[in-house]
């Protein structure tokens, strides 16, 4: 099924992308920035907020359009949102250098994941709609992994390079560069390859759900 290996293909370049920036980016608020543990992990608490408010809302809208253009325009939103954060430094603050980066990457996620979860469980047959929520938890689950595994090495982070706030700075560049490259890759997998895929009447309309997946899709229960 095309749309079905569409889709998880962009799964898998997306949560490769967003393995990395919720390791990296932290790291970076802590060893470059000179934020505390607990202040660097609450600063990413809007992407949160964002994906369960306005998820719904854009899974709706999918369902009327299709999910082809906000699964195209909503990676690419994300990859703004990352190329703003190559501001993100020494004496940086969170609501001039950190806010504006994780809003915009917010909004492309709130965009991106329910039209994403939708289109896989739309291209399978509503029997298979477990398994098919599995294949794409897996990918997704396995793309962070790797992507936490490579991209650092790729990004020239090793080692001492962790304590040093200049090594680490410029490996953290690189680094959003490849994830900000990955979410354009999927953008346009799913612009040249999704399309609306048909689904049963009956089904769990589960692009209307809240989603905050942010580690993996939302996995889809096998009844109502």
């Amino acid at each position: 099924n095309r749309v079905f290996s569409a889709a998880n293909a962009a799964t898998l370049l997306i949560y490769g992308a967003l393995g990395v920036v919720f390791l990296i980016l932290v790291l970076q608020l802590q060893v470059v920035a000179g934020f505390g543990p607990l202040a660097a992990g609450t600063s990413l608490l809007p992407v949160t907020l964002i994906m369960l408010t306005f998820s719904a809302r854009a899974g709706a809208l999918a369902g009327r359009i299709g999910p082809r253009l906000p699964m195209t325009v909503g990676p690419l939103v994300s990859a703004c949102g990352l190329l703003l954060a190559l501001r993100i430094g020494p004496g940086a603050t969170w609501l001039l250098d950190v806010l504006p980066a994780v809003l915009v990457f917010g909004a492309g996620l709130a965009l991106t994941v329910a039209p994403l979860t939708a289109t896989v469980l739309a291209a399978a047959p509503d029997r298979y709609a477990g398994s098919a929520s599995g294949v794409n938890n897996a990918v997704a689950r396995a793309a962070g992994l790797l992507a936490v595994a490579v991209v650092p090495v790729i990004a020239g982070i090793a080692g001492r390079d962790y304590t040093d706030p200049a090594a680490f700075a410029s490996g953290f560049r690189t680094a959003m560069m490849i994830a900000a490259g990955l979410l354009a890759a999927a953008a346009a997998v799913s612009f040249a390859l999704v399309r609306r895929a048909s689904a049963p009447p009956e089904r769990l309309r589960i692009e209307d759900c809240a989603h905050c997946g942010v580690t993996s899709p939302q996995a889809y229960p096998a009844t109502n």
